[in-house]
């Protein structure tokens, strides 16, 4: 009987001890993934939401600042590729929530341009579909150039560059029906961001005297009667852009006259779209001018193109007489220009 009750414990101690061999061995099969999968969609910190544009680690908080610091870089791209500065710049804008969305802080890339035969550095990130691959480069600009050849270098783009260069808005459009984007407002999106900051001033420098407004007459045609309303009830679809040119009028005019601060419109909002009796000192001095070159102060929101325009000038002609090496101005700066006739 004793020699019963000692086996059962024997053999139970065996049972108990194998059980446990057992599951430690299944545990220790079981290998943990060693690759890291990145799901975050969101940016860095905002201490640490900068990327590198020409070799200099810089934090972009506007779309203003994003504008100022990629606007030579869509520039050069438009010089060596014809693409309008005012569409790379719109869609740069767009796509990289102005510089701070994840792939442009953690990939300076600005236009979520995929890897395809990419062998260069890569980055993950859910977008049509979970964790897909991203390019990844050491310089914005490089994303710029990239986009450049992107487009350059695919047949169902072939249309973009039968479209005049001042044509923006067919350029918005013809991207989305090559199928660049699938958002069936992409097209107004990247006017409406052309007109809010004047993107297409930036093609006009590019092109200089060769510019010539898409939607608007010849400078030498026939001007069209300006309205004779002084005031404006801003109705669906109106922009700051689209009210200048009815009323042949500044963007920065109508804010000033208007105390507006942006280009933001409500509708209902009732605007003052005529100058009857404001004046600037510039045009006060324009109207007591007579023929030849005068003084001009720049003011804000000026342009080369704008004052150009003003003055019936090209560009060129304005860096020229006064030995201007680039397109870049200062509030309250003198300039030459020429005045043709008296107001």
């Amino acid at each position: 009987m004793k020699k019963l009750v000692l086996f059962c414990i024997l053999a139970s101690l065996v049972f108990s001890c194998g059980s446990k061999k057992a599951v430690a061995t299944k545990k220790a099969t079981h290998k943990p993934k060693t690759e890291r999968v990145v799901t975050k969609n969101t940016s860095k910190n905002d201490a640490d939401a900068t990327e590198v544009v020409n070799g200099v680690a810089v934090k972009i908080a506007s779309t203003e600042e994003y504008i100022a610091l990629f606007k030579t870089i869509a520039q050069e791209e438009m010089h060596f590729y014809g693409i309008p500065a005012s569409i790379t710049l719109a869609q740069g804008v767009l796509e990289s929530n102005s510089g701070k969305g994840r792939l442009a802080v953690e990939a300076n890339n600005h236009f979520g341009i995929k890897c395809h035969d990419w062998t260069g550095d890569r980055i993950f990130h859910d977008d049509d579909a979970s964790q897909e691959c991203f390019r990844k480069y050491s310089d914005s600009k490089y994303s710029y150039r990239d986009h450049s050849l992107f487009l350059t270098q695919r047949s169902r783009y072939a249309a973009l560059f039968k479209l005049k260069k001042e044509d923006y808005k067919g350029w918005a459009k013809e991207l989305k029906r090559a199928g660049y984007a699938t958002d069936k407002n992409y097209p107004d999106k990247l006017i409406s961001l052309i007109e809010r900051y004047n993107l297409h001033e930036y093609d006009a420098e590019v092109l200089g005297d060769a510019y010539q407004k898409y939607d608007e007459p010849l400078v030498n045609s026939t001007i069209t009667q300006q309205s004779s309303s002084s005031t404006h009830i801003v109705g669906k679809g109106d922009t700051m852009y689209s009210l200048s040119k009815k009323y042949n009028i500044t963007i920065n005019d109508l804010q000033e006259l208007n105390g507006l601060v942006t280009n933001d419109l409500k509708l209902g909002q009732e605007l003052t779209v005529r100058k009857d009796s404001v004046s600037s000192p510039n045009q006060t001095n324009m109207a007591k001018t007579a023929v030849g070159n005068r003084s001009y102060f720049v003011e804000k929101g000026d342009t080369l193109y704008s004052i150009s325009k003003k003055y019936n000038m090209t560009v060129d002609e304005l860096k020229q007489l006064n030995r201007l090496s680039d397109t870049s101005l200062n509030i309250g700066q003198e300039l030459q220009v020429k005045v043709t006739a008296i107001n």
